[in-house]
C-alpha cells in the first residue's frame, strides 16, 4: 500500500517539475537557431524554422536603432519599439525580448497584459508611475513611482501599465521572458475587436448605458 502511495507521490512531483519546466519558452536543444521565413512551407511550428548554422554570420545577433526615440504625438502620449523574435531573428529559441519605450510627458502606455512572458522594466530617463493588478479573487493594485535607474517587474499575464508623471520625457527598456511575449491592450480587444463584441454583453459587464458603448466601439473601430 506504502509503495503504491510512494509512487503517486513521485509521479505527481514530476508532472508538477514538468509543468514549471514549461511554463516559458521551451529551452533550446542546441547553441542558437537563427530564424528564417519559409513562405514556401504548409506547416505551422511554434517558433521559427532554423537558419543553416554554417551560413550564420555575426550580424545575426546584432540589432541596432533601440538609441533612437520613438514618436510619441499620439493621443496615449507613448511609443513601444518591440524588438522580439520576428524582427530579432537572433532570439528564435532563446526566450528573450526587449522593448524600449518612449513617453511624452504625462504619456501613458495602457493598461495591457503580455501572455506569454513576464516583463522587467528599467527607468533610463524620467520618472514613472508603474502597477499591476493581481487576479481574481482580490485583484490588489501593486503601484510604484519610479525613477531613473529603478527597476519594476510584471508577472506574466497580467494587467499592468506605466504614466510619466513628469513634465519631461521620459524612456524605458523592458525585457521579457520569452522571444515573444504577445500583447493584449485591454481598451483595444474590449472595444476593438474584430468583429466587434456584442454591445449587449458590454453593457451588462460594464454596468453602464449603451450609448457609451456604441461611443467607445466607434472610438476603437474609427
Amino acid at each position: 500500500m506504502m509503495k503504491g502511495v510512494h509512487y503517486h507521490v513521485t509521479m505527481a512531483l514530476l508532472a508538477l517539475a514538468s509543468t514549471l519546466a514549461f511554463a516559458d519558452d521551451p529551452s533550446p536543444l542546441q547553441d542558437f537557431c537563427v530564424a528564417i521565413n519559409n513562405t514556401n512551407s504548409a506547416v505551422f511550428v511554434n517558433g521559427k524554422f532554423c537558419k543553416d548554422p554554417m551560413l550564420t554570420t555575426a550580424d545575426d545577433f546584432v540589432i541596432s536603432g533601440l538609441d533612437i526615440p520613438g514618436n510619441t504625438e499620439n493621443q496615449l502620449g507613448s511609443s513601444v519599439n518591440l524588438v522580439n523574435v520576428d524582427k530579432f531573428a537572433g532570439l528564435n529559441t532563446l526566450g528573450i525580448s526587449l522593448a524600449r519605450i518612449d513617453y511624452a510627458p504625462y504619456g501613458l502606455n495602457p493598461l495591457h497584459t503580455h501572455p506569454r512572458g513576464n516583463e522587467l522594466l528599467v527607468v533610463l530617463e524620467g520618472t514613472l508611475l508603474a502597477g499591476f493588478v493581481t487576479s481574481d479573487p482580490d485583484y490588489r493594485l501593486f503601484t510604484k513611482n519610479l525613477n531613473q535607474g529603478d527597476a519594476f517587474v510584471f508577472p506574466m499575464g497580467l494587467i499592468h501599465f506605466q504614466m510619466n508623471m513628469g513634465e519631461t520625457n521620459a524612456v524605458a527598456l523592458s525585457s521579457f521572458s520569452s522571444q515573444n511575449p504577445g500583447l493584449i491592450t485591454i481598451a483595444n480587444a474590449v472595444f476593438g475587436s474584430n468583429p466587434p463584441i456584442n454591445p449587449n454583453v458590454l453593457i451588462k459587464a460594464f454596468q453602464v448605458d449603451k450609448n457609451v458603448v456604441d461611443y467607445l466601439q466607434k472610438i476603437f473601430h474609427g
